[in-house]
């Protein structure tokens, strides 16, 4: 990867609708160096995709915890029974296997506390493979990036 990829991929990831001609202004390149550049970036798997940021707030989501989850036992398919659990749930953003006094933390989207509480009450603390369940409301996000660093 050279400068101009690199420019390329900070570029998508600040827009990824942009054109092959408004990447090539910003790069430095011509728009079907741009287009061959970019093809060859998705084929190597390293642009997975393109897709659109929607406002959690105005798409009346606004309100964001984060779950710390305890399971029960591990091993026995436990984790992968979890796992199908965590994928069968839209309010679970994100999720993650973690090591600390955690076993996963859940990155959870809902439109209010109460919604939230249901969740939670429904759906998390009846399900046999979790013990332990501890959240943590966001009040404020400082910084919530996407993509990777790029120099």
């Amino acid at each position: 990867m050279d400068r101009f990829d690199a420019a390329l991929l900070a570029a998508l990831q600040r827009d990824g609708a942009l054109t092959n001609a408004a990447l090539a202004e910003i790069v430095g390149l011509s728009a079907s160096q741009v287009s061959r550049r970019r093809a060859a970036l998705e084929g190597e798997g390293i642009i997975e995709g393109y897709n659109a940021r929607l406002s959690p707030a105005r798409m009346g989501h606004g309100f964001r915890a984060i779950i710390r989850v305890n399971l029960r036992g591990h091993g026995q398919g436990r984790e992968e029974e979890f796992a199908a659990f965590v994928a069968s749930q839209p309010m679970i953003r994100s999720a993650f296997s973690v090591s600390g006094d955690a076993d996963y933390i859940l990155d959870i989207r809902a439109r209010d506390l109460e919604g939230f509480a249901d969740f939670v009450h429904r759906h998390l603390l009846p399900h046999p493979q979790i013990a332990q369940v501890r959240s943590e409301i966001v009040l404020k996000t400082l910084k919530d990036e996407r993509g990777v660093p790029l120099p």
